[in-house]
């Protein structure tokens, strides 16, 4: 959850991104020696001690990646060069720590690795303080700061206190500083550095005073600035003056110079995108903040456009209009439109106008576009080719069976639908970026192992792992359970998908789901995910807290338990009426159907096996900790425990950030009904039915979900007796910022299965 303002659509935005958020593992299929097959059980740490990789960018030459490895909390940046591709660690960090490494990016001559050190950058608002996390308790308070190593390695230097760096074409780093936007030159590959500390020479090309200087406050600006975008000759630096209830493009040129604002409008404006001649920029627009608000995860059409201008005289024109239509409104996906300027003066956006997200490219004149991603699938990580005739993209969509529930890698011409598959088979590929030659590297795992970094050739074929023996030796990669893809029907007949954990040979061809206790029958647990608008995979995901809670579901199967994932509603991957359904979250939870319809799937024996349904318990982060809490509040007959990780409990609690108050703007009946509707889908509506135990799981920084639900959640259950525990971990932001935060809440949610539905080994 986060990286929304509070705009237009604001209370929708909470709700579908109520998530959250290395050279790693094995490419799919490799074996090594020092993981071979062997009987036994493992241990929970050893399943949560694998590598994670995120974040991987290309140098502009194409010449080199570079990527975010994590292990046990560790974070470090890696780098690979051409032709080897040979990974090789280029920070030094050695310690849990708690801070990101996020905004990876290189220096114009690919010398140098720029990224961001601290923060949370999927939260949804700021502390009241606004004062950076500080989950490691430190009496010293952590600030978020822009940070630079060598491609070649040796010791990273912190060049800034700032966030959302951008570096020009000349060697210019602009970058955010409480919402305004400063400067500091980087010359000759020596960064110029902040305050008195200087770092020792060998961390930078020559002297650390060679010219260097203090940043600067670049220009003055009433919005809240973001989204920064140099010119393609470095001269004229683009942003988002955000307004509250409106948000302009701002260009910034010298001090010499006003600012100028691209065709100012009432409207909301967002993604900018220069030309390769730095004439014209492109841009969204999408309705701001007036009117009357929304009904929470309301299906009214939001339309939206496209828009370029000239960038010395500010004017501008629509180039393609969205019809209005839910399909026409604004994709509530990763990078939203994905606007992306391509070659032969043509835009490349992504849209759901036949209810999946596709590419389409329109000419910068207008017309109608051209739809290049036909298909009952859905599109993400989008990125353009140098020359920009090429877009490479993942999408859930191949030959084999359960491909809807993976991602493979696909490249397309910016001006025809003539699409081709990169990779394919049984294992996941995200994040593609075009490298030297007619290579890709991307991010890979598969059922049995993490994320791991490749490359592969665009005509397909031989994939190459860039590290194959990087997990961990005692890493039970070969005794994990390949899941399970099992498709069923909610009440009003969504069709659902689901991934079932069952160790091999365990709880086949014994009697049926609601048969006497048998030594045979195992207990079941149903997980539900975050966001919602997220998607568990038939592998290891791209986003660590999911891979953190796959890794979960595998120790609960080797325990002995059959463990359902389930894909509800409100999730992506099978079209906008799945992920937009009527009367969802806060205005109604339709989408509880799907919560009880896994207990039917279950019933129904999926590939023969039998689940006790006296020992049913349900668990869950996020927004899948708020169907967790629901599921025990309508139906503990049905549920006998569950672990609510920082879910939400009491929806009426947002009214009063998303609605204005009674009496001002609107009418209070229709606040009133918001409210009333909000409380009735709410966990806390329903306690006068809860009888099942509970764990409760919170940080009490949590940025996304406050901690009062969780503190309003615990008071009810005490004050009606119901069997619960706390795990509450002090300074902890929303899906835990340390890994031992993180292995605490596992260890304990396991436990707590094992001592609450006792399976029987």
């Amino acid at each position: 959850m986060g990286g929304y303002s509070f705009s237009a659509g604001k209370w929708r935005r909470l709700i579908v991104v109520l998530s959250v958020a290395a050279v790693a593992g094995f490419a799919p299929g490799v074996t090594s020696a020092a993981h071979a097959d062997f009987s036994g059980p493992f241990t929970l740490q050893q399943v949560l001690d694998y590598p994670f990789v995120n974040h991987l960018v290309v140098a502009d030459s194409g010449d080199r990646i570079a990527w975010v490895r994590t292990l046990q909390g560790v974070r470090n940046v890696w780098v690979a060069e051409a032709p080897t591709f040979a990974p090789r660690q280029v920070t030094q960090n050695t310690q849990d720590d708690g801070l990101e490494l996020t905004q990876l990016m290189f220096s114009p001559d690919g010398s140098r690795v720029i990224y961001v050190r601290g923060g949370d950058h999927e939260q949804n608002w700021p502390p009241p303080n606004h004062l950076p996390p500080n989950p490691t308790l430190s009496t010293e308070q952590p600030t978020v700061g822009i940070w630079s190593a060598s491609s070649k390695g040796g010791e990273a230097a912190k060049l800034v206190d700032g966030d959302g760096p951008a570096i020009s074409a000349r060697g210019i780093l602009a970058f955010l500083r409480e919402g305004q936007v400063w400067s500091i030159r980087l010359e000759g590959g020596r960064p110029a550095m902040e305050g008195p500390a200087k770092p020792a020479a060998a961390n930078l090309t020559g002297s650390a005073a060679d010219g260097a200087r203090k940043p600067e406050r670049l220009f003055s600006d009433r919005g809240h600035d973001g989204s920064l975008q140099w010119s393609p000759d470095g001269t004229r630096l683009a942003f988002i003056s955000d307004r509250t209830d409106h948000a302009l493009v701002g260009i910034f040129s010298s001090k010499e110079m006003p600012l100028t604002f691209l065709a100012p409008s009432t409207y909301f404006d967002d993604s900018p995108r220069w030309s390769a001649d730095g004439r014209t920029i492109a841009f969204l627009r999408s309705p701001g903040d007036g009117g009357r608000p929304l009904v929470p995860l309301s299906t009214t059409p939001q339309p939206w456009s496209i828009w370029v201008a000239d960038t010395v005289s500010g004017s501008g024109h629509i180039v393609w209009q969205s019809p209005h239509t839910p399909e026409g409104s604004l994709p509530e996906l990763e990078g939203q439109a994905n606007l992306r300027w391509a070659g032969a003066n043509r835009l490349v956006f992504l849209a759901e106008l036949d209810n999946w997200p596709h590419l389409y490219s329109i000419a910068t004149s207008g017309g109608a576009p051209i739809l290049l991603t036909p298909g009952a699938f859905m599109v993400e990580d989008v990125l353009e080719s140098r020359d920009q005739r090429y877009l490479v993209y993942c999408a859930n969509t191949g030959k084999e069976s359960g491909d809807e529930d993976r991602r493979h890698v696909f490249y397309v011409p910016v001006d025809r639908a003539e699409a081709r598959a990169v990779t394919s088979g049984p294992s996941i590929e995200t994040s593609p970026v075009f490298v030297n030659g007619d290579r890709v590297a991307f991010i890979a795992s598969d059922a049995r192992h993490p994320t791991d970094v490749e490359t592969a050739s665009l005509k397909g074929g031989t994939r190459t792992p860039l590290d194959p023996g990087a997990l961990p030796a005692d890493f039970p990669a070969n005794r994990l359970v390949v899941p399970r893809q099992i498709r069923f029907k909610a009440a009003d007949g969504v069709e659902l998908h689901g991934q079932l954990f069952v160790r091999d040979g365990v709880g086949e061809g014994v009697s049926a789901f609601g048969s006497t206790r048998g030594a045979a029958s195992l207990p079941g647990v149903i997980f539900l995910h975050g966001g919602p608008a997220r998607q568990m995979y038939l592998g290891w995901h791209n986003r660590e807290v999911y891979s953190d809670h796959y890794a979960v579901n595998q120790y609960l199967a080797s325990r002995g338990f059959a463990v359902l994932s389930v894909n509800y509603r409100l999730g992506i991957g099978y079209g906008r009426a799945f992920q937009h359904p009527q009367a969802a979250g806060p205005n109604g939870a339709s989408e509880y159907q799907d919560v009880m319809a896994a207990v039917a799937a279950l019933e129904a024996r999926p590939t023969g096996v039998a689940v006790d349904p006296r020992r049913l318990g349900i668990w869950g982060s996020s927004y899948g900790g708020f169907l967790t809490t629901l599921a025990l509040a309508r139906n503990s007959d049905v549920f006998k425990t569950g672990v609510d990780i920082y879910g939400v409990t009491d929806w009426s609690a947002f009214i009063a950030l998303y609605f204005p108050p009674a009496g001002q703007r609107f009418d209070t009946d229709y606040r009133e009904q918001a409210f009333k509707t909000a409380w009735l889908s709410s966990p806390l509506a329903d306690m006068a039915h809860w009888r099942s135990p509970i764990l409760v799981i919170h940080g009490d920084d949590d940025r996304n979900v406050p901690f009062q639900q969780s503190a309003d959640l615990t008071a009810q259950l005490e004050s009606r007796q119901i069997p619960h525990e706390e795990l509450v971990f002090p300074n902890e932001t929303h899906s835990f910022m340390l890994y031992r935060s993180r292995l605490s809440a596992d260890t304990r949610t396991v436990e707590w299965f094992e001592r609450q539905l006792a399976p029987e080994r």
